[in-house]
């Protein structure tokens, strides 16, 4: 059955390279965030999980959680990690997921019930488990982006849409297209002008259906 957004995540026990983790207790209360790769010692995944490492302060600042994904093992994880630290200059203190039974890839609807993983395998017989998932402290999926192999993911637009979720969850909030952290919201139809002033002050009103408020973050 596919994950669709508002889905609670499956809670899958994982191995990683830093230990086994039951995946709800490690989100906890934070939000969390998934990436998977197809094969470890890979180009694109490397800038990837390199990109990842850089931007340890601003996972931190949005209590944000990382852990990676790869359908490799953990000791073949250990030994990526050097590659990605010395790629990015930064450290890789994110887990990763050793995925090598396809359980989490499966669970995640990136790869049917019946894939496996053949002998002499490339990155081409696991190319869809290449996607980002977004998880509120609720552990239901947010937000999921897949990408080809031949496009390395954007991790502004990453955290662009991790602050757009995180200053819209459980509010009559929405963010209009290109918006970034400093831009007005959208105030949803399910207040009307006289709720959504009282809640949000003053509207710019563009049409009757579109209505702007100031930031409330």
């Amino acid at each position: 059955m596919a994950l669709r957004i508002n889905d609670p995540v499956p809670n899958l026990t994982v191995e990683t390279d830093q230990g086994t983790f039951d995946l709800h207790n490690w989100i906890g209360d934070s939000w969390a965030i998934l990436f998977s790769h197809p094969k470890d010692f890979t180009p694109v995944c490397t800038t990837e999980f390199g990109a990842v490492a850089q931007l340890a302060d601003e996972w931190a600042k949005r209590d944000t959680k990382v852990m990676g994904i790869s359908v490799d093992s953990a000791e073949e994880h250990v030994k990526w990690k050097a590659d990605i630290e010395g790629f990015s200059g930064a450290k890789a203190g994110f887990p990763i997921i050793a995925d090598t039974d396809l359980a989490v890839a499966k669970a995640f609807d990136m790869l049917p019930a019946e894939a496996y993983l053949p002998d002499g395998r490339t990155p081409a017989h696991t190319a869809t488990v290449r996607s980002v998932f977004i998880i509120s402290p609720d552990k239901k999926l947010q937000l999921t982006m897949t990408y080809p192999m031949s496009v390395g993911r954007n991790f502004a637009e990453v955290l662009r849409a991790l602050d757009g979720l995180q200053r819209t969850w459980g509010q009559p909030l929405a963010t209009p297209a290109n918006w970034t952290s400093a831009d007005d919201v959208i105030v949803a139809l399910v207040l009307d002008d006289a709720a959504a002033e009282a809640k949000y002050g003053a509207l710019d009103k563009r049409l009757p259906y579109l209505r702007f408020a100031k930031n409330p973050g």
